[in-house]
C-alpha cells in the first residue's frame, strides 16, 4: 500500500468553498467516488469524493476552512484492488449524471450524440393505468379490445368501476394489440401493468421518433398512461413506510446534487429506492419519495386513528347474542373517512332558519304544464340553485377555501354547487357549474340529468370536483332540522328539510304559510355567526319572494 494526497478537484469555477460537512474520520475504508467531504459555494453544495479506494490515514482540514482546486484535505493509503472495472464504471455513470444535473444549460444540439437512422419496424410499448382521478383498486368490468386488435389513439382498452362512477381506459398509441395482462374482476391502480402493444415505426431516425413519442405521452399524462423502461418502472410506486431501510451501515448510491436536492427536501436517502444503474439514486426517485409521503399524510389515518384520536376498541358481540360480519362498500368506507376527517379539521356551527315558501311553491306548480311540454318537471331545488347562488355573490366570504399551510384564503370568482344525491350505493355529490349564469329550467334539466346519472353510476370524477358549496335535502324523507356536515375544503353546507304548514301571524291573525327548514353548517374559522345569520336571511328573503331572483 502507499499514501496518497486526496486533492481538492475542479470546482467548476468557484474560488474558495468552505468546508461545511466532514463525511469520513480517519481509519475509515472508502471505496472510489465515496465523499470525503461536502463544500459548499454561493450556488451549490458539492461532495468531494475519494480517488480511489484505500483506508483514509489523515484529515487536514475541518468544518469552516475555505479550500480551492489542488488543496489538499487528506491523505489515504490506497487498497491493492483500487481502480476495479465495476467501481471505475460506476464513478464514471455517477459524475456524468451529476455534470448533467448540475449544468443542464451546457447541453446544446451539437453536443448530442448522432441519432440513429431507421427505415421502419416496429416497437412494443407496455401500457399502463393512468391516473384515476385518486381511485385506487378499481375493478375491470370489461375488456373492450381482444389480442390482434388493431386500434387507434384514445380507442377505449378496458372498462373500470370506482364507487362513484364507471370509466373507460383510452389507448395512448394507434397500433396492434399484443398481450392482455388483465382480466375481468382484476382491480387497477395507477401505473399497474395493462397491456402491451405493437407500435409500427414509420421511419427516421430512432432517437427523434422516440422522444416524439415521450412528448406526445407527457402531453396525455393527465388522462392516458405513461409508460416508463424497465429502469424507471419502479419510481413512481409508493415507497415511504412500505419500503425498508437498508441494513446498518450500507452506503447510499447517490451523486452530490441528488444529496443537495434530499437535504433541500428534507428526503431520508436511506430510505429512497434507488432506480438508476447499479440501484443508484437519481432525482426522480426523490421526488416520487417525497411525493409519496406528502400524499400518505394528506389521506390521514384510516377510520377511528385519525389525527392522533384514540380508536374505539370494540367489544366482542358475539357475547352478547347472534351477530353477522359484511365488509364495508368502498363508497361507504371512503365516505365514513371524508365524513371523520371533515368532523375533525372544521369547527362546525350551524345556523337554523324558515322561509316561507307560500308564493314560490304557487308559481311552481303552474310550471307544470310548461314542464309537460318540455318533457322535464320543476322541483323546488332548481330555486334553491339560484338563491345560494345569489347568496353567494352577495356574501363571498362563504365562497372560499382556507390554505391554513400558507396561511391564505382562496377565493373563488365562480360559482359551483354541488347537489347530495341519496342513491342505492350511499350519497353521491354531483356538481352544477356556474349556476348564477343558468336559469331555472337549464337547472331544472341539469340537476335532474347528473341526478341520475349518481343513481347509475355513470358519473365522472370531473362531474364530482370543483364545488363552491354543497346543498343537501332531506325533504323528501321527513324531518324538521338536522346539522350537515361541511365538505371541506368547502366552508358552508345547506340542509333542507321537509316544508311544513304552519300558522304565521301577520300582525292580525294567523295565516297557514308553507314554512321550509335551512340548516346551515359553516366552518367557523372562515365564516362569522353574523354573516351565517345574513345568509339565511337572505336566502329566506329570495326564496320568499322569487321576483328577487331577478333584480
Amino acid at each position: 500500500m502507499s499514501e496518497q494526497e486526496i486533492k481538492v478537484p475542479d470546482l467548476g469555477g468557484a474560488d474558495e468553498v468552505e468546508v461545511i460537512e466532514i463525511t469520513v474520520s480517519e481509519g475509515d475504508s472508502v471505496q472510489e467516488e465515496d465523499p470525503i467531504l461536502t463544500v459548499e459555494s454561493d450556488k451549490a453544495s458539492v461532495e468531494l469524493p475519494a480517488p480511489g479506494a484505500g483506508k483514509i490515514t489523515k484529515i487536514t482540514v475541518k468544518v469552516g476552512d475555505k479550500v480551492k482546486e489542488g488543496d489538499v484535505v487528506g491523505l489515504y493509503e490506497a487498497s491493492d484492488d483500487a481502480g476495479g472495472s465495476d467501481a471505475g464504471d460506476d464513478a464514471k455513470e455517477e459524475k456524468t449524471e451529476d455534470k448533467a444535473e448540475a449544468k443542464p444549460e451546457a447541453k446544446s444540439e451539437d453536443s448530442k450524440p448522432a441519432p440513429k437512422k431507421k427505415s421502419g419496424g416496429s416497437r412494443t410499448e407496455l401500457v399502463k393505468v393512468p391516473s384515476l382521478d385518486g381511485f385506487d383498486d378499481v375493478p375491470v368490468i370489461e375488456i373492450n379490445v381482444a389480442e390482434g386488435d388493431t386500434i387507434g389513439v384514445d380507442d377505449p382498452l378496458v372498462t373500470v368501476e370506482s364507487d362513484k362512477a364507471t370509466m373507460e381506459i383510452p389507448s395512448p398509441y394507434a397500433g396492434k394489440v399484443g398481450k392482455i395482462l388483465v382480466k375481468e374482476g382484476d382491480k387497477l391502480s395507477e401505473g399497474n401493468d395493462l397491456l402491451e402493444m405493437t407500435i409500427e415505426e414509420e421511419g427516421g431516425e430512432a432517437d427523434e421518433a422516440s422522444d416524439s413519442g415521450e412528448q406526445a405521452q407527457a402531453k396525455r399524462q393527465d388522462s392516458k398512461p405513461q409508460p416508463t423502461s424497465d429502469k424507471q418502472e419502479s419510481a413512481p410506486q409508493p415507497q415511504g413506510s412500505t419500503y425498508e431501510p437498508p441494513a446498518a451501515g450500507t452506503k447510499v448510491h447517490a451523486g452530490p446534487a441528488v444529496r443537495k436536492l434530499a437535504r433541500e427536501l428534507g428526503a431520508d436517502l436511506a430510505r429512497v429506492k434507488g432506480t438508476g444503474p447499479k440501484n443508484r439514486i437519481i432525482k426522480d426517485d426523490v421526488h416520487a419519495y417525497v411525493k409519496s409521503q406528502l400524499q400518505q399524510a394528506q389521506q390521514g389515518g384510516s377510520v377511528g386513528t385519525g389525527s392522533g384520536i384514540p380508536g374505539v376498541k370494540l367489544p366482542d358481540f358475539s357475547q352478547f347474542g347472534e351477530i353477522e360480519r359484511e365488509s364495508m362498500s368502498r363508497m361507504m368506507f371512503a365516505t365514513a373517512n371524508n365524513m371523520q376527517r371533515s368532523w375533525l379539521n372544521v369547527p362546525h356551527v350551524t345556523q337554523f332558519d324558515d322561509a316561507d315558501i307560500t308564493e314560490m311553491e304557487n308559481f311552481r306548480k303552474s310550471q307544470k304544464a310548461a314542464g309537460e311540454k318540455r318533457g322535464m318537471k320543476m322541483t323546488p331545488l332548481p330555486f334553491l340553485l339560484k338563491a345560494c347562488a345569489a347568496a353567494l355573490a352577495e356574501l363571498p366570504q362563504f365562497n372560499v377555501a382556507l390554505d391554513m399551510e400558507r396561511k391564505e384564503v382562496v377565493r373563488k370568482k365562480y360559482i359551483h354547487i354541488g347537489i347530495a344525491v341519496d342513491t342505492p350505493n350511499g350519497l353521491m355529490v354531483p356538481v352544477i357549474r356556474d349556476v348564477d349564469q343558468k336559469g331555472l329550467w337549464e337547472l331544472a334539466a341539469e340537476s335532474a340529468e347528473l341526478a341520475q346519472k349518481a343513481r347509475d353510476k355513470q358519473l365522472k370524477p370531473a362531474e364530482m370536483q370543483g364545488a363552491c358549496f354543497t346543498i343537501t335535502s332531506l325533504g323528501g324523507i321527513g324531518g324538521t332540522a338536522f346539522t350537515p356536515i361541511v365538505n371541506t375544503p368547502e366552508v358552508a353546507i345547506l340542509g333542507v328539510s321537509k316544508a311544513s304548514m304552519k300558522p304565521v301571524w301577520d300582525g292580525k291573525e294567523f295565516q297557514p304559510r308553507l314554512l321550509l327548514p335551512l340548516s346551515l353548517s359553516y366552518d367557523h374559522r372562515a365564516v362569522n355567526g353574523a354573516d351565517a345569520a345574513r345568509f339565511t336571511n337572505l336566502l329566506t328573503q329570495l326564496l320568499g319572494d322569487i321576483r328577487t331572483l331577478l333584480l
